[in-house]
């Protein structure tokens, strides 16, 4: 038995120690590997422009406290931003390519890129683009070009944008899984697809309003670099016009049909480099790693914090907002003596109203010390209005999703399958509305009165905190709200919002406020993650997956984006403040 149990303990020692050097070694290789992210860019290089894997405005930060290890990525729009900027007074760079770009990226994302390109451009330097297929979000970001090509065999895929919504009562009459809702706002359609079979005629107004804003905004900058009229522009759409390459030459939305190899030796042209030789090209986000031409630092600094995806509480991370980072990082940023003001990036349709208003107290207690102006992105809704509302001044994009100031709680209902299979679920109670919700049993009248008058007292207390931080009456507010979005464009009409322009405009607005002409912009929050999360990272998803990626793999990513819509809502804690539904604009 001696000799078993020391066997025992040096299996298990062994065990030990291979675990622990197997985790010093990848702490140790991601330490070399970031130590060695510098790139040398050479003379006479272009800029490839590839935005395949930028999804978010911001990277992030990230603290695993379990080693005492941070880490950082620099592939966010933000960085994107500075990277061009950089390229466009950098001596080495010639040029930028976009070729076949693919990406996921909102409408505000890609037209603060534009914007940036179109100023890349006013400094003489070229930007060209090449494509096989042009989805329409892809020919929008490439049309800022000085020249744009499409393979002989391509097409530009412009026709216009358009919603579609799943309606699932049916469903639920077919499963007997019902969804129980209490809501506040005529126009707070987050949960309409439970309710009814079509769409209600104020969700599809507030639909067609908000679509035409934002073509009618995406068409002028359409219009302005390629020369062709809005009307016109209209006509391509209707009839197709790029629906082949011949079409799309005809109709302006290109400039030549060529092959990749013929694009290249333009380029090669434009550099002066023989043809037979190849040219110099650096990738987007390795030149963002280059720091051969940083600038020198200022003491002063602007504090952005950035709060991007659906708000739902606890820490947060890169894709969903939590009251643990971003209040964390207010605090941070308020305490900080070189920050001198803070701008708040807003990106999120919205989600829990609970936690929407622990960061709104925040933000109050921050503008009391320093000036919080906000910037809005693809979204700021519902929850995302609500942590913006407070702000000292918002900027928003014209094609910006905002508004939507409307609550709403939802709890699944299984008393009608219950009931089809024979289930008869029996309560025993100390009190009266001690059981007085069950998604077993039909649910009591009492616990709808209750819940009822929790979402007035919360959408009440959200239309406070807009009347104040906008100045405006409850009355003016209540107007303007019931669930209502609205564009960036009509926000500024009716005073949601203040000016129009993108996340530099409010950074530049914010050193103007606190009167500094020298200063570097600092990004926030850190996120503080566990073990699993560190060794994700170090091994990548192909070696550990969740159930979700597995089941993803299996499905197909439509399918299980479907499904994974239908548990959001079913795992809903307490009142929502949450944007109608989820928006894609292709």
């Amino acid at each position: 038995m001696k000799f078993l149990r020391n066997l025992l303990a040096t299996i298990v020692g062994l065990f030990i120690f291979f675990g622990l050097l197997f985790f010093g070694l990848i702490i140790i290789g991601v330490a070399v590997g970031g130590s060695s992210d510098s790139v040398v860019v050479k003379d006479n290089t272009v800029l490839e422009l590839d935005l395949s894997n930028v999804r978010y405005d911001y990277g992030g930060k990230f603290s695993y406290k379990d080693f005492g290890f941070n880490d950082a990525n620099k592939d966010g729009v933000s960085n994107v931003l500075v990277a061009i900027a950089k390229a466009q007074n950098d001596d080495r760079i010639k040029g930028i390519s976009i070729l076949n770009n693919s990406s996921s990226l909102g409408i505000v994302q890609r037209r603060e890129i534009r914007e940036q390109l179109n100023q890349f451009k006013a400094s003489g330097k070229f930007v060209v683009a090449y494509s096989d297929y042009m989805t329409q979000s892809e020919y929008y970001l490439s049309s800022v070009a000085d020249t744009v090509y499409v393979n002989p065999v391509g097409m530009v895929d412009f026709r216009g944008l358009s919603a579609e919504i799943l309606y699932l009562k049916g469903l639920q009459d077919k499963t007997g899984i019902h969804m129980e809702v209490i809501r506040h706002g005529k126009y707070k359609s987050a949960v309409e697809p439970f309710l009814e079979d079509k769409m209600s005629e104020a969700n599809r107004e507030q639909t067609t309003v908000f679509l035409e804003s934002i073509w009618t905004t995406l068409l002028k900058d359409i219009s302005v670099s390629r020369k062709i009229s809005v009307d016109s522009l209209n006509t391509i759409a209707n009839n197709l016009g790029g629906k082949n390459a011949e079409l799309a030459l005809k109709s302006g939305l290109v400039d030549q049909i060529a092959y990749v190899d013929q694009y290249h030796a333009g380029i090669k042209k434009a550099l002066k480099v023989e043809q037979d030789k190849d040219y110099n090209t650096v990738d987007i986000l390795d030149y963002i790693k280059d720091e051969s031409k940083t600038v020198k630092e200022s003491k002063d600094q602007i504090a952005v914090i950035y709060a991007q995806g659906e708000i739902r509480g606890g820490e947060g991370n890169v894709n969903y907002i939590g009251e643990g980072s971003i209040n964390r990082a207010l605090k941070k940023a308020r305490t900080n003596d070189k920050v001198k003001a803070i701008v708040l990036r807003v990106n999120s349709p919205g989600g829990s109203a609970l936690t929407s208003e622990l960061i709104w107290r925040e933000v109050e207690l921050t503008k009391k010390v320093k000036p919080v102006i906000i910037s809005m992105g693809d979204l700021a809704a519902s929850g995302g209005y609500y942590i913006s509302a407070g702000g000292d001044r918002i900027f928003a994009d014209p094609t910006t999703i905002t508004g939507s100031i409307g609550v709403f709680g939802m709890l699944p209902n299984f008393s009608d399958l219950t009931t089809k299979y024979g289930i008869n679920p029996q309560v025993v109670s100390t009190n009266e509305q001690a059981a007085s919700y069950s998604p077993f049993r039909k649910t009591d009248e009492s616990f709808i009165k209750e819940t009822t008058e929790s979402i007035e007292f919360i959408y009440n207390t959200f239309v406070k905190r807009v009347a104040d931080g906008r100045g405006m009456t409850v009355e003016k507010v209540n107007e303007l709200a019931q669930g209502r979005v609205w564009t960036g464009a009509d926000a500024l009409a009716n005073g949601l919002v203040d000016e129009l322009g993108g996340l530099n405009d409010a950074i530049t607005y914010a050193a103007k406020k606190v009167e500094i002409d020298s200063y570097k912009v600092v990004s926030y929050p850190e996120y503080e993650l566990k073990f699993d999360d560190l060794l994700r990272s170090m091994l990548g998803n192909s070696l550990i997956k969740t159930q979700d990626q597995l089941l993803k793999e299996k499905i197909g990513a439509e399918n299980f984006e479907l499904i994974e819509r239908l548990n959001y809502f079913n795992s809903l804690k307490g009142a929502q403040a949450i944007l109608p539904y989820q928006i894609k604009i292709q």
